[in-house]
C-alpha cells in the first residue's frame, strides 16, 4: 500500500508542476496586437494605384480599414493622432481564364491583385513590417457572375491578409 501511495504523490507533484508550467505560459502570449508597447492606433492613408484599374485604391483602402474595426485590436484613426500607418501600392491586377468545361469553353476566371505594404510605428520611426508582391485572388464563374465579383473577392482576402499579418503578427 505504501508505494501505491507514493507514486500518486509523484503523479500530484507532477500535475501540479505541468499546471503551473501551464499557466506560466499563458501569460506571456497574448493574442491582443498591443505586442509593441504604445501601438494602439492605425493610419490607413489611400493606397497608391499603378494600374490602370480604377477605383481599386479607395476599394482596397476602405476594406482593410473596416477589417481593423471588425477586428477590434487596433483603432483606426486619422494620420496625425496614429501610432503606426499602414502604406501600401497597388502593383499589379490581372484576370485570367482559370478553369474549363469539357468542350474548353472557359468555366471560370481568376482576378490577381498584387501589393507592397510597410507597417510602420510612428513613434519611434522604425518599419514592423514590410511584404512585397502580397497577392489577393479572387475566382468567379464566367456564366453568371461578374469580373467585379472577383476583384471584391480578391480585394477582401488582401484586406484579410494584411490586417492579419498586422495584429497576429507581431
Amino acid at each position: 500500500m505504501k508505494s501505491r501511495f507514493q507514486n500518486s504523490h509523484y503523479y500530484l507533484l507532477f500535475f501540479l508542476f505541468c499546471l503551473l508550467f501551464f499557466i506560466n505560459g499563458c501569460g506571456v502570449y497574448s493574442f491582443s496586437g498591443s505586442g509593441v508597447s504604445g501601438v494602439k492606433t492605425i493610419a490607413v492613408p489611400l493606397f497608391d494605384n499603378q494600374t490602370e484599374q480604377y477605383g481599386l485604391r479607395e476599394d482596397l483602402t476602405a476594406k482593410i480599414a473596416d477589417r481593423y474595426v471588425q477586428d477590434n485590436t487596433l483603432k483606426v484613426v486619422n494620420e496625425k493622432i496614429a501610432d503606426s500607418i499602414l502604406r501600401g501600392t497597388i502593383t499589379k491586377y490581372t484576370r485570367e481564364a482559370y478553369t474549363y468545361d469539357e468542350n474548353e469553353n472557359i468555366k471560370e476566371y481568376i482576378v490577381r491583385i498584387w501589393v507592397n505594404a510597410t507597417f510602420e510605428e510612428k513613434k519611434n520611426n522604425k518599419t514592423l513590417w514590410k511584404e512585397d508582391n502580397l497577392q489577393g485572388w479572387g475566382i468567379y464563374s464566367a456564366q453568371d457572375e461578374t469580373e467585379d465579383l472577383g476583384k471584391q473577392r480578391a480585394l477582401d482576402k488582401l484586406a484579410e491578409d494584411i490586417v492579419n499579418k498586422t495584429v497576429k503578427g507581431w
